[in-house]
């Protein structure tokens, strides 16, 4: 097998992607159906799954509100049933969480943030890793952030969920390894789509300034000096599940033109 043949993904992978039918997920799917793959999405959205089978006609997509263990474990179930395994999971459900002070934030807030951010994660890969040390090409994907390398002032919940991510991932990457299993974590930066375009929306009104300000606030911590997109990431996503990237586990790999501090 050349260097170039290897950086194709496994043909036939049996994929899992929890948050799957819309934003980042959704490209995910994609790009992994591109490669031939067998995909399986769950969402909380009844219209993003909607549409999300109406776009790729023969694919499983099952709705299951990640805060809820039962509904997880019947996630599973449905894998199994439909696809006999899993191969690749990956991790990727979850939420914005509060913009505001660690003295504003609710109770509620931080916590439906840690129930969906990082439980969900644990019951994912609670649930997968059984099934993938069945398989030849076992890889547990996380999708963590920037903001799991970096301090975020005013989203304490959602930099707290993904700096826990990457110590999940290192611990499970160590805990797996002699079964074949790697484990990673993609750390996007800022990326081009709604959910961005909220967070920015919400930091400008809060501080009082127009968002076109706050806007170029963000791209200035960029050394690129440019957002990055949900392609970019599911690039380095099928990378991670292709014969060259068979020994790289325990990583937490940033796609986000270098984001210098948040």
């Amino acid at each position: 097998m050349s260097v170039l043949q290897r950086l194709q993904p496994y043909p036939g992978l049996r994929v899992l992607i929890s948050g799957g039918a819309a934003g980042i997920g959704e490209v995910l799917a994609a790009a992994y159906l591109e490669a031939g793959a067998q995909v399986h999405v769950c969402d909380v959205s009844e219209p993003a799954l909607a549409a999300f089978r109406d776009k790729y006609p023969g694919t499983v997509a099952t709705r299951a509100d990640v805060s809820d263990a039962a509904q997880i474990e019947a996630v599973f179930r449905v894998q199994r049933e439909q696809f006999g395994g899993l191969d690749v999971l990956v991790n990727n459900a979850g939420i914005a969480g509060p913009t505001g002070g660690i003295d504003v934030i609710s109770d509620a807030e931080w916590q439906a943030t840690i129930n969906i951010n990082l439980t969900a994660q644990y019951r994912f890969a609670h649930y997968a890793v059984p099934m993938l040390k069945q398989s030849s090409y076992g890889h547990l994907l996380h999708i963590a952030s920037v903001a799991g390398r970096l301090g975020y002032a005013w989203r304490t919940p959602y930099a707290a969920t993904k700096w826990a991510i990457v110590g999940l991932m290192k611990s499970l990457a160590s805990e797996l390894g002699e079964s074949d299993i790697r484990v990673n974590a993609l750390l996007p930066g800022i990326v081009e789509g709604p959910r961005m375009d909220g967070v920015i929306r919400a930091r400008a009104e809060q501080v009082g300034v127009p968002e076109s300000q706050m806007r170029q606030a963000y791209l200035d911590k960029i050394s690129l000096k440019r957002m990055v997109t949900a392609e970019d990431v599911a690039a380095m996503a099928l990378f991670l599940c292709s014969p060259a990237a068979r020994n790289v586990t325990g990583q937490a790999i940033s796609v986000d033109g270098n984001v210098e501090y948040l």
